[in-house]
């Protein structure tokens, strides 16, 4: 499971608060964390108004930069933004991201020419984002034919199709499941992504669903997800799948997770 940590982003208060007081030390702390937990990526959002947003992202970039070696997923809703900062990244890294919503591909995709960046397609154009499972199919393979045309392989996309809440769509899960299989059907070497706590948004015992879905969800064929290491029982979750779907030989990465802390009851 490739996991982007998702815990520096400016509409977290903590953090929109560390933004505000340019307090490095809580920045740093966090990416770390997020590294040692085991993420492959460390999305950094700023989530502040317009005018500031590139400044911002830029310090972010930086501060994180200087704390740990893992990869950047740059993350802004305009595409401008991520093309300003683009050259302050030390390494390749992840775009989030394209869709078919405005220029966001014409914009991005030339970024990724010629190197091994790798970047997130949401399943979304200028009419939102669709119910139907065919239409979201549609816009992925317009957008693996664009980046196509600069090079950028399936095997660098990662395809979100944009969970939807249970609480108003009954099939969300089961459309998901059949998204990814019609996806994984054409392009066998994309990834498939997506922000796991969308599944529940307005239903109790938030944290159950959660769980339950991201299982669900990686037998489906997800093999990457947006999401927050720290969370030790989602993370068990993750192992705990994978060696239960025969994915883990002999269960060597579960039980090294557990030895390493990164899953089961936190020792007193």
């Amino acid at each position: 499971m490739i996991i982007i940590g998702e815990k520096i982003n400016g509409t977290i208060p903590a953090v929109k608060e560390a933004i505000e007081k340019r307090d490095a030390a809580f920045i740093s702390d966090r990416a770390v964390k997020q590294t040692e937990a085991g993420a492959h990526f460390i999305d950094v959002c700023a989530s502040t108004a317009p005018e500031f947003e590139i400044e911002t992202l830029k310090w972010l970039m930086e501060v994180v930069q200087d704390a740990t070696d893992t990869p950047l997923c740059i993350d802004s809703p305009n595409p401008r933004v991520i093309e300003a900062v683009f050259k302050y990244a030390n390494k390749p890294g992840m775009l989030n991201s394209i869709s078919e919503e405005g220029d966001k591909c014409e914009v991005l995709l030339p970024l990724m020419e010629g190197n091994t960046w790798e970047v997130v397609g949401l399943t979304c154009d200028n009419n939102g984002i669709p119910c139907d499972v065919g239409t979201k199919v549609s816009i992925t393979k317009i957008m693996v034919e664009k980046a196509a045309k600069y090079g950028v392989t399936p095997d660098r996309i990662h395809i979100d199709p944009c969970v939807m809440a249970l609480s108003t769509e009954n099939q969300a899960l089961l459309n998901f499941a059949q998204e990814i299989s019609e996806i994984k059907a054409l392009f066998p070497t994309i990834h498939v992504t997506g922000a796991i706590s969308n599944i529940s948004f307005g239903m109790p015992a938030r944290a159950l669903m959660n769980k339950t879905f991201m299982a669900l969800a990686i037998q489906a064929g997800m093999d990457c997800a947006v999401m927050d290491p720290l969370n030790r029982d989602m993370m068990g979750t993750i192992f705990a799948t994978y060696a239960l779907l025969g994915k883990d030989k002999h269960c060597r990465k579960y039980s090294k997770a557990f030895r390493q802390g990164q899953i089961g009851a936190v020792k007193k």
